[in-house]
């Protein structure tokens, strides 16, 4: 669909700054040491590939949500430690930026040589997709290159504003996430085509589910999510949570399978205590015997079997969300059953979200998808038909520079 994105492989870069829009936005612990680097390992290839070419790299992202302001625990200093270990060679932080007056450290930095910017929500600007700020991250290089997918649903300067003022280009990572998810979107996919999604909030997969569910043969609904189509069948769900405006919204998803053609699939037994708290018991109830006085924190034996059956007999498979509170051990084993029927499969396998990678990462299974995305809301948001914002400014010719 995105095939004719310009791409960072075609582009002269010798000698050239390059503004490289990453997405390390990635989970610290409380010593501010990098927990999951999977992002960060994602875009080594373009990193490399700009390197081993002779570009002067300025690497560019967000963490957290610092909202404009100077945030000390939010800063890109482990990443760019970080990227020191990995490029085999030092790595520096440069702090301030943004003035009309280019700092001395960009013009420092010579041809194969890497920096990373300060955390670009640093900037009140910055979400705000401010021209003049866009215009400072302008004049720091030659060219821009997108490879930061998981930001690409957002119209912010250092994703929208710059691709405007200069040659852009898509990054290794941003062009293998769009062929893969394109994939998903084709009429021709290996058939069964079967749809797995968790995590907490249905409202946050109802555009996904409108514009795939004609598409697919099988949605299997797991997680909190579960909760609100249980409902939506005036089933008993205790205290699980509920998402109380979108039981209408369920119920109309489930009534037009018969005329659609999908199945939808949910849990038949669960995992339920009155808390999840540790010092309480977990048990196992069918779901037609759910206490009124519990909640459900992950899919039980009955559900993870029936769904390894038809997971394995899939052709493709998409996945976003987990089965349950899978950071606890107690609640992981449906989350971890789901992941490791689609490795031992032989579909095409898409897996997206920064909890599902997470999880993915966790049990070990990485290497029986076909692809995991590094972005959550931007793959749900590509996968509802929308439009990126960060991809379709790539699409506009390029700007006449001086």
């Amino acid at each position: 669909m995105k095939n004719n994105l310009p791409h960072v492989k075609d582009a002269d870069v010798q000698g050239k700054k390059v503004f490289l829009r990453c997405d390390f936005n990635v989970p610290l612990d409380e010593e501010g040491k990098i927990v999951d680097e999977t992002r960060i390992l994602a875009s080594l290839r373009t990193i490399h590939n700009l390197l081993d070419r002779g570009a002067r790299v300025f690497v560019s992202s967000h963490l957290g949500r610092p909202k404009g302001k100077v945030v000390p625990e939010l800063s890109l200093k482990p990443v760019a430690t970080r990227l020191s270990d990995l490029v085999g060679g030092d790595v520096p932080l440069i702090e301030d930026y943004t003035n009309s007056k280019i700092p001395d450290e960009i013009e420092q930095i010579g041809p194969g040589e890497i920096a990373v910017l300060e955390n670009t929500r640093f900037w009140p600007g910055e979400s705000k997709n401010d021209p003049e700020l866009s215009k400072a991250y302008a004049r720091l290089a030659d060219i821009y290159v997108n490879d930061a997918f998981g930001t690409s649903h957002r119209s912010h300067a250092s994703v929208d504003g710059i691709a405007r003022l200069l040659p852009h280009y898509t990054g290794f990572l941003l062009h293998d996430e769009l062929k893969h998810l394109d994939t998903l979107l084709t009429e021709d996919v290996k058939r069964p085509y079967t749809v797995v999604l968790g995590g907490a909030k249905v409202s946050n997969k109802l555009p996904i589910l409108e514009f795939l569910a004609p598409r697919v043969d099988n949605i299997l609904i797991g997680g909190a999510c579960a909760f609100t189509f249980l409902k939506a069948q005036w089933r008993e769900i205790g205290i699980s949570r509920l998402e109380e405006d979108m039981i209408e919204e369920a119920r109309k998803i489930m009534h037009n399978q018969a005329t659609m053609g999908y199945r939808i699939e949910l849990p038949r037994d669960l995992l339920v205590a009155p808390n999840a708290d540790l010092e309480t018991d977990a048990h196992q109830v069918d779901i037609d015997d759910f206490p009124q006085d519990c909640a459900g924190f992950d899919i039980g034996t009955k559900t993870r079997k029936a769904w390894d059956v038809l997971l394995r007999r899939s052709g493709t498979v998409l996945w976003n969300g987990p089965m349950g509170l899978f950071e606890d051990w107690r609640y992981n084993g449906g989350t971890r059953a789901v992941a490791k029927a689609i490795a031992l499969s032989n579909s095409f396998s898409v897996a997206g979200g920064g909890e599902t990678m997470s999880a993915i990462n966790h049990f070990g299974l990485g290497w029986g998808f076909s692809h995991i995305s590094t972005g959550g809301g931007a793959s749900l948001e590509y996968l509802s038909g929308k439009t990126l914002p960060g991809v379709a400014v790539l699409l506009e010719p390029q700007p006449v520079t001086a």
